[in-house]
């Protein structure tokens, strides 16, 4: 019974876009050993709608990766108009967090089992010494990288390909055939920016690629290199994990509906 002592009211499906900083929490996915994302977004739509809710994350980023546009779905008895959950969330959500907006979908939609684009942007802030504004969203390196031969190394992860070499060896996937449909690599000034998007993505899958064209980068190793490192199915292959504080998810596109307001909303 909710907090209205109402129980006749329908059911609805709420859907939330959900960005974050990381940077304090451990990861998307509720943890015993750390606070989440996902504990934080219940513990406050509890408070809000006095029902025990649980909501359905879209993607489960690691411990302190960023998003900008993260999606997550609970159900509520309560009335209060879709698009209000945003402002009342707000409210009761620390600063690190906040739903960006809020609108209701099909009851039996759901973000995981959508077909879906998922792009993610690890930021490299490249100079002789680190700007402290931008230590927490940005990896930093004084040493020089050769973008044109990262580029040239990324070309050959694009397309569908088995990336086992480029996921953690803590990973339950039953397959690690995974499918990147663009992978670019830019400099503006001092900032590179490695953008992947794919399908979907394995256990620390993009901050391993990103380790690796920094290894490429730095001349560690030449950019056909990548392509043997992918034949061998072999995470010692690799390069390191990039940090954490580099990555962000920056956009997430559903491909086959029943969410065409996150589609409008992913523009805001």
């Amino acid at each position: 019974m909710n907090r209205e002592g109402r129980m006749d009211w329908p059911v609805r499906r709420i859907c939330l876009r959900v960005a974050y900083d990381g940077t304090a929490y451990n990861g998307w996915q509720y943890q015993p050993n750390g606070v989440t994302i996902e504990e934080t977004l219940n513990r406050a739509l509890c408070a809000l709608t006095g029902e025990q809710i649980a909501v359905i994350g879209a993607s489960r980023t690691d411990a302190g990766v960023h998003a900008r546009c993260n999606y997550a779905v609970f159900d509520t008895r309560m009335r209060m108009p879709a698009e209000k959950f945003a402002y009342a969330l707000n409210q009761r959500l620390p600063e690190d967090i906040r739903v960006r907006g809020s609108w209701e979908v099909e009851a039996s939609w759901h973000p995981r089992r959508c077909k879906s684009l998922k792009t993610y942007e690890y930021r490299i802030r490249n100079e002789e010494f680190p700007d402290p504004l931008d230590r927490l969203c940005s990896y930093f390196t004084y040493l020089a990288l050769d973008v044109d031969k990262m580029r040239a190394a990324a070309a050959y992860l694009v397309g569908e390909h088995d990336f086992k070499s480029f996921c953690s060896i803590h990973t339950q996937a039953e397959s690690t055939v995974r499918r990147i449909t663009a992978l670019t690599v830019e400099r503006q000034e001092n900032v590179i920016r490695i953008r992947v998007t794919g399908t979907g993505f394995l256990y620390n899958m993009v901050r391993i690629i990103a380790g690796t064209l920094l290894e490429v980068g730095t001349g560690k190793y030449p950019p056909e290199r990548v392509k043997e490192i992918l034949e061998a199915r072999d995470r010692e292959t690799a390069g390191p994990t990039a940090p954490a504080c580099g990555l962000t998810l920056v956009s997430y596109d559903f491909l086959d509906g029943g969410c065409e307001t996150a589609d409008r909303a992913e523009h805001l």
